[in-house]
């Protein structure tokens, strides 16, 4: 079993970088080519100056890992934190972003360091040695991602790429809305974990499945307004949702098969109807250029049930 997540995943952490610290000696690029300019980012830790295009990015956060390859600053990443799965050719390493750890990143000679969760002080660790840190937490809203990402662009030199990424995320994703508008009223349930850990719909997950119009049968559980509630075996057969979308496949190994074997489950709507959904657990728990994809399984379970 795995902790539950604060977006359906406890993965939530940041890409850091550090600010080189020899001063002048940019050595890269700015998008304008002008040497040792900075830029100025507003992050959730304040104004913060970035080198105008940063060569040693470190990233402590899964999503924002996937963020920096999207938009093009891949190169300029040197190291990310052990749960930063997505690329494949991202520079994995044993950096904790749940418990990071300041002189491990110094190792890397960071000139920015990206992050999703201040954990152990570590923000006020690196600005004690001067490097720039930008913290950009877990979205709570759709506009929340966007901003992100555009923060990430703006910090790395990659501005236009960023915008680039925002805006077919957003197209993707109205689309999918459009193409699936038979959802409203269907109710549906989001597993974390197989010990019925799940969201509600003021989460960012929970609002992502809204823009659908389905109905969450979390909302109405004890313990709801945490947004996290972990729901009983009894409640989740009662409630007998339309929809069961499974974020728990590769963490708890759950699929319609597993499910179908829970006790007075083989009467489910959703096991009759066929609508169990098989998600992958990190897709679903970043807020990232892969959310579309996210809405685009949610879009077609609504369209098939």
């Amino acid at each position: 079993m795995r902790p539950v997540r604060a977006l359906g995943a406890a993965i939530a952490l940041g890409a850091v970088t550090l600010a080189a610290a020899c001063g002048g000696d940019d050595g890269g690029k700015g998008d304008k080519g002008s040497g040792g300019a900075a830029v100025t980012v507003q992050a959730a830790n304040g104004a913060v100056s970035v080198p105008e295009r940063p060569k040693r990015i470190v990233s402590l956060s899964p999503t924002h890992t996937e963020t920096l390859f999207a938009i093009g600053a891949g190169p300029q990443v040197v190291a990310v934190d052990d749960y930063s799965t997505f690329p494949a050719n991202a520079p994995r390493t044993k950096l904790s972003g749940f418990k990071p750890n300041a002189e491990a990143i110094i190792d890397y000679k960071p000139d920015l360091v990206v992050l999703s969760d201040d954990m152990n002080g570590i923000v006020k660790a690196l600005q004690k040695v001067k490097v720039p840190v930008l913290l950009e937490p877990a979205a709570a809203r759709l506009d929340d991602a966007y901003d992100e990402i555009g923060d990430l662009g703006l910090a790395t030199g990659h501005a236009t790429e960023a915008k680039k990424v925002t805006d077919d995320m957003r197209t993707r994703i109205q689309q999918t809305v459009a193409a699936s508008a038979k959802g409203k009223g269907r109710s549906y349930y989001h597993e974390l974990d197989n010990q019925f850990h799940t969201v509600t719909s003021k989460t960012f997950v929970g609002q992502v499945y809204g823009l659908f119009g389905l109905r969450n049968v979390a909302d109405q559980a004890e313990k709801a307004a945490g947004g996290y509630p972990q729901l009983s075996r009894e409640y989740l057969v009662k409630q007998d949702p339309d929809l069961v979308f499974l974020a728990d496949t590769k963490c708890c190994a759950q699929n319609a098969g597993a499910v179908a074997k829970r006790p007075g489950w083989q009467d489910m709507k959703a096991l009759k109807n066929q609508g169990v959904i098989s998600l992958d657990d990190d897709i679903a728990s970043r807020w990232g250029p892969r959310l579309p994809e996210f809405v685009k399984v949610i879009g077609e379970a609504v369209q098939k049930s």
